[in-house]
């Protein structure tokens, strides 16, 4: 108390120290002492409170602790009273034994007095049952049934109560009453027969249905209550439970299976859409059987049976099953995929579960078909396409193979093509068409499949091009065609370009961009060998006019310029066929074409120039005849553009001409520069053209001009122009080499 005391006092210097800080304060000395007077009234006045709570609580708990005192010692002494009443008990039953006894006769005189009616009537009655069962009276059938049922099974149940039972009584009891399991199996025979028609009974006599469901909830009330007492007194009525809701469902069921089974009308064999017929004939009946339960089974049958989810359920499994079977005798062709597209997009959408008087959400059961079944189905279907594939495009190279062999012109209007890349691509769209019917998993393994085997047909197509090249030029009589026909392969390679180029909006996957490009470069290159294949012809022809360039022969006439020329001009008559992006590579493959004969002759150096007026005069024509090339390939294509090529010629011929030496050495600085991969031998042969120095003089300028290459950047050395594809052993050679690879 003491430490509470100085602990009060302390706060209470604080407290007036805080409040009495300045000299104005004192004049509300008054005010804070009342304002503390009042504070400690308040809290005494809750402190009583509390306190007087607090003893009111202890009061009213001592009270209730009373109270149950005087009730522990009032079940304690009833306890004692029961225990010693307890011990009474056995003697009690001993004399109540005979009353017992008594009471058992007397149920049982009970029982067989209130079931005399139908012991000595037993067979009227089942009589009479029979006779309203054939006359379809079925609920007075039933009514007698269970009267019967429920006489029996009392008798039985006293017999069932005795402790020692004879055997004899209940076998013989159960031969008195064995007609009433026939009368049960008759019933139960005409439910059946009702329930297996009821969505057609549904629509023209509801009460049929009606009476044949409140048969069968009778039924399953009794196998409640016998199950129930059997569970109390171990005690099995015959023939119980009957299951009848069980056996109703099934019947339900088998009848759908029927049902579905029966819209099967044809074969194979006598339709080839025997598949198609049958889904859709499916659908229609499907489509009506579930407005009939939605409409009027739902209002004959009960409740708990959920006779739409049921009925939904049943097709589902029936048509899984179906469905099922029809897959293991065996698909063909495009009956993979109809059953696929009815499966997954027909089965759920507007159609049929979906449709606005069902409007069934298909996604609370289970797949129609498992995914696995799925997979395979389509992986069938994409062998089936794989194999039409080969077949149709084995077929149309044929057919272009026949056409290249007739003796007859091609239509001479506008760009020569054929008819493959309209056919490849329209069984190709065609199979795509199909996959969208499906989902998109199959459209992409159709688009690459289709990919897949177009590059397979790019592939033949180029070998068997090839062998026309080659068959056609051991004997160019045999197809006075070739060129026309050349053309026209040449413009379907790109059409194939064309075509593909339709399919880049389907592509998904990286796989598949892999193989577009693929295919976009396998045409592409059979395009680009297709062009040589074709020019071949021109180049034949000028094979002996090349060759004459540069000789001595050449210095004095421009015959084989003017030849090449007027040659490519009356080839290029029938290269108008052509369509522009074609015409346009073909101009400038042969420009390229041209312009390495020239380098090549050149080098060769079969001319050898006496003094600088020779080779002034020789440089000018070749310059001449360069310029006619050029203005020749301008003015059959002004749109393409002049083959970089032809620009090398002029530093060449600039090397022969030059006259002052330090110019010459200044010229091959320039050229070794500016073609870094150019070699010694190239070198040496050009300088050996001019005539006018020694092989040692050649040699040591050369080794001059390349010792600069040592002190050029890497990535210089590196690039590569014509001089690496020509001239770099024995030129000579190297034309004959140049010429038998082209032509040959």
């Amino acid at each position: 108390m003491e430490a509470l005391e100085a602990e009060a006092k302390e706060k209470g210097t604080k407290y007036v120290m805080g409040i009495l800080q300045r000299p104005g304060q004192l004049e509300k000395l008054d005010q804070y002492k009342l304002r503390v007077i009042r504070k400690k009234a308040s809290v005494e006045t809750q402190l009583k409170t509390a306190m007087q709570s607090q003893l009111d609580g202890v009061r009213e708990g001592l009270k209730l602790l009373e109270v149950a005192q005087n009730d522990v010692k009032e079940i304690k002494s009833n306890m004692i009273w029961v225990k010693k009443s307890i011990q009474n008990i056995p003697d009690l039953l001993k004399k109540l034994q005979a009353v017992k006894e008594e009471n058992m006769r007397h149920s049982q005189y009970e029982t067989a007095k209130h079931n005399l009616k139908h012991i000595f009537n037993v067979p009227d009655i089942v009589k009479k049952t029979k006779n309203w069962i054939i006359e379809g009276k079925l609920l007075f059938a039933k009514q007698s049934l269970a009267e019967l049922e429920n006489s029996r099974d009392d008798l039985l149940f006293e017999l069932h109560k005795l402790p020692h039972t004879s055997q004899a009584d209940r076998i013989m009891l159960e031969m008195y009453f064995e007609e009433i399991g026939q009368l049960s199996d008759m019933i139960k025979k005409q439910v059946c027969l009702i329930l297996s028609r009821t969505l057609n009974t549904v629509r023209k006599d509801p009460t049929i249905i009606v009476t044949a469901l409140r048969i069968i909830e009778a039924e399953e009330k009794a196998d409640a209550f016998h199950e129930m007492r059997r569970k109390q007194t171990n005690f099995c009525s015959a023939g119980r439970p009957k299951k009848w809701k069980a056996m109703a469902l099934s019947v339900l069921e088998e009848a759908v299976s029927q049902r579905i089974e029966g819209t099967q009308t044809d074969e194979r064999e006598n339709h080839k859409m025997w598949l198609v017929r049958h889904l859709e004939l499916t659908r229609l009946l499907i489509l009506e059987d579930l407005r009939v339960v939605k409409t009027l089974c739902i209002l004959c049958f009960p409740r708990s049976w959920n006779i739409v989810d049921t009925y939904v359920r049943m097709y589902h499994r029936c048509l899984s099953n179906h469905f099922k079977e029809i897959i293991q005798k065996g698909l063909i062709g495009n009956e993979n995929v109809s059953l696929l597209s009815w499966c997954l997009n027909t089965y759920p959408g507007p159609e049929l579960m979906s449709h606005p008087e069902l409007k069934i959400d298909i996604n609370q059961y289970e797949p129609l078909l498992p995914e696995s079944l799925i997979d395979d189905l389509q992986q069938r279907y994409l062998s089936d396409v794989e194999a039409n594939y080969v077949e149709w495009m084995k077929k149309t190279l044929e057919k272009e193979e026949e056409d290249w062999m007739k003796a007859m012109p091609l239509e001479d209007a506008g760009y020569y093509q054929s008819s493959a890349p309209d056919i490849v691509f329209q069984i190709v769209n065609q199979n795509l068409e199909v996959a969208r019917t499906i989902n998109q998993k199959l459209i992409d393994k159709v688009l690459l499949l289709s990919m897949e085997q177009t590059i397979n047909f790019a592939k033949l197509y180029g070998e068997a091009i090839l062998q026309l090249k080659n068959k056609h030029f051991v004997d160019r009589s045999q197809n006075p065609y070739y060129t026309q026909h050349m053309i026209s392969i040449v413009n379907n390679c790109m059409q194939f370009r064309e075509f593909a180029g339709r399919w880049k909006s389907d592509i998904r996957t990286k796989e598949t961009v892999k193989v577009y490009e693929k295919l976009m470069q396998s045409y592409l290159e059979v395009r680009n060998e297709s062009v040589k294949y074709l020019l071949t012809e021109a180049f034949r022809d000028l094979y002996l006019h090349f060759n004459d360039l540069f000789t001595p022969k050449w210095l004095t006439s421009s015959a084989p310029v003017d030849t090449i020329c007027l040659t490519f001009e009356d080839y290029f008559q029938d290269y108008v066929h052509l369509t522009t992006e074609n015409f346009e590579y073909v101009i400038s493959f042969a420009q390229t074409h041209v312009a390495k004969c020239f380098i090549y002759k050149i080098m060769q150096g079969k001319i050898s120039f006496g003094n600088y007026e020779e080779r002034k005069e020789a440089t000018n024509k070749i310059k001449t005849e360069i310029l006619q090339i050029k203005s020749f390939f301008h003015r059959i294509a002004p749109n393409v553009k002049i083959d970089q090529n032809f620009d090398l010629i002029d530093p060449l011929v600039e090397i022969i001409r030059v006259q002052d030496p330090e110019m010459l050495l200044l010229d091959l600085h320039e050229l070794v520069a500016r073609f870094s991969d150019i070699t010694e031998t190239q070198l040496e042969c050009l300088l050996m053209i001019r005539g006018d120095l020694k092989r040692s003089e050649v040699r040591d300028k050369v080794s001059y001009i390349l010792s600069s290459r040592t002190n050029q950047p890497k990535d210089t050395l590196i690039k590569k122009s014509i001089f690496s594809f020509i001239g770099r052993g024995n030129v000579s050679m190297d034309w004959d080499a140049y010429w038998s690879e082209y032509l040959n």
